[in-house]
């Protein structure tokens, strides 16, 4: 019996990285993964940042 692999993403930063966050995320439901919303659950943590955040900070 083969289990399900769970994964659980945590976009953080810029709109930008919610559409590669759905990009992902589709593609790990392509692979077979399901998607959880509990980290202690997941078999892969991906944690998607953006390295403009300060600056962005900075100019609002």
């Amino acid at each position: 019996v083969t289990q399900t692999r769970q994964f659980h993403l945590v976009t953080l930063g810029c709109p930008k990285n919610e559409v590669d966050s759905d990009k992902l995320a589709g593609t790990l439901v392509a692979d077979g993964m399901v998607a959880t919303d509990r980290p202690g659950n997941a078999d892969l943590i991906v944690v998607n940042t953006c390295a403009f955040i300060e600056d962005a900070r900075q100019e609002s």
